[in-house]
């Protein structure tokens, strides 16, 4: 555990060493951390993680299997999802399922394949989400595009929770998360198809809370901030090492790059039994990027720099 905290602190701060690959250095840490700990925060416990093949999802479902879980991987992109299925254990504890988030049926199904295989559904993580066009002007800003971005961000959420609910509530327990975004607290840098659905997930999570809570069903989102995953490099055109240098150059918390590892430690504690009585929460996890407006400071310096200063 040390050796590995030490190589991951040189990696961050050297990050053009050839020795040390940062990304190896990580999961280095993660594999470790959780070795060093003999308490499983999710034993028992099983989950469904929507988008669960890559990005956030696959960093969750890396994580909670680790800690005791059994956990259906529901994705469309079957071959990526099979095969990570396959890589972290037997089907007794993890299970992949097709499933189109917006398809009210593929949804049924992941639930009921839940409880079919596994008894019962303890966890919702309604993760599975597109960015759509990154064209920022509402005049760029297509039709068809929106209502897709909708479709799988708000409609498919909505679809999950409802689900879940229908399992859960007969028990009396459960958790819902959602992932939403930083663009449901700051605003001005994400399309507006993409802000939008966020802020409707993160209304959809309180007013859930509010119903769910007499059941003894908590809910709540996680929102991240810009993260090199899949979803967003591929939004972008940009590699990985390319990402994670503008993150790493606009950071609030230097010295700390966000990832999706950090993301899926933020769903294990709303997940999990640690955080029985908290519910009606957007966790935010950007290094407190949404906290600051950098714009006039910015401003200030470049003129002060074309005048000489």
């Amino acid at each position: 555990m040390q050796n590995a905290l030490f190589i991951y602190k040189y990696a961050s701060t050297n990050p053009e060493s050839p020795q040390i690959p940062i990304q190896i250095a990580r999961k280095n840490l993660f594999r470790d951390m959780d070795e060093s700990s003999s308490a499983k925060r999710l034993e028992g416990k099983v989950a469904i993680i929507t988008g669960g093949a890559s990005g956030f999802g696959e960093s969750t479902a890396r994580l909670f299997v680790r800690h005791g879980a059994k956990v259906i991987v529901a994705d469309v992109q079957d071959e990526l999802g099979r095969s990570l299925c396959q890589e972290l254990g037997p089907e007794k504890t993890v299970s992949y399922v097709h499933c189109d988030v917006t398809s009210d049926s593929d949804v049924k199904n992941a639930v009921d394949v839940a409880v079919a295989k596994y008894g019962k559904l303890d966890i919702m993580y309604n993760n599975a989400g597109i960015t759509g066009e990154m064209d920022p002007t509402i005049l760029g800003t297509e039709g068809e595009n929106f209502k897709k971005v909708f479709e799988v961000n708000v409609y498919g959420g909505f679809l999950g929770a409802k689900h879940a609910a229908r399992v859960m509530i007969p028990k009396r327990r459960g958790v819902i998360l959602f992932t939403a975004s930083v663009a449901s607290v700051n605003s001005g840098e994400s399309p507006h198809a993409y802000a939008m659905s966020k802020n409707a997930v993160v209304g959809l999570m309180r007013n859930l809370c509010v119903e769910l809570g007499e059941f003894g069903i908590r809910v709540n989102s996680v929102s991240p901030g810009a993260i090199a995953t899949p979803l967003l490099r591929n939004a972008l055109g940009f590699t990985e090492e390319a990402l994670e240098e503008v993150i790493r150059s606009t950071a609030i918390l230097k010295g700390a790059v966000p990832t999706a590892e950090d993301v899926a430690e933020a769903a294990l504690y709303l997940c999990s039994d640690e955080s029985r009585v908290i519910s009606g929460h957007n966790l935010v996890v950007d290094g407190g990027y949404s906290t600051a407006n950098l714009s006039f400071s910015a401003a200030v310096i470049r003129k002060l720099s074309s005048n000489g200063y």
